[in-house]
């Protein structure tokens, strides 16, 4: 068999958990209130003075956070899943 086919029939990811699919969700969505946020900046600003950068700084701050605990529980998962792929082979 090629190893495109070989590849295109192995999957190459962990089925989505409920921990999974809330991170991935809550990670979304702070990437949408983030380009809201700067995109209204100007606005935000008039509205809350000097504190909407620091709400935009700690926006950005828990979305960088949220990518990396993701990406880390993401991989463990893909890992840990094609382990037991491998095992049952």
């Amino acid at each position: 068999m090629p190893l495109w086919l070989d590849m295109l029939r192995t999957p190459m990811a962990a089925p989505e958990t409920i921990r999974l699919r809330v991170m991935r969700l809550a990670w979304l969505s702070l990437c949408v209130a983030l380009a809201g946020s700067v995109i209204l900046l100007e606005p935000l600003q008039d509205h809350l003075g000097k504190a909407a950068p620091c709400m935009i700084a700690l926006l950005l701050t828990a979305t960088l956070t949220l990518t990396i605990v993701y990406l880390r529980a993401k991989q463990r998962a893909d890992a840990a899943y094609l382990d037991q792929l491998g095992e049952r082979e």
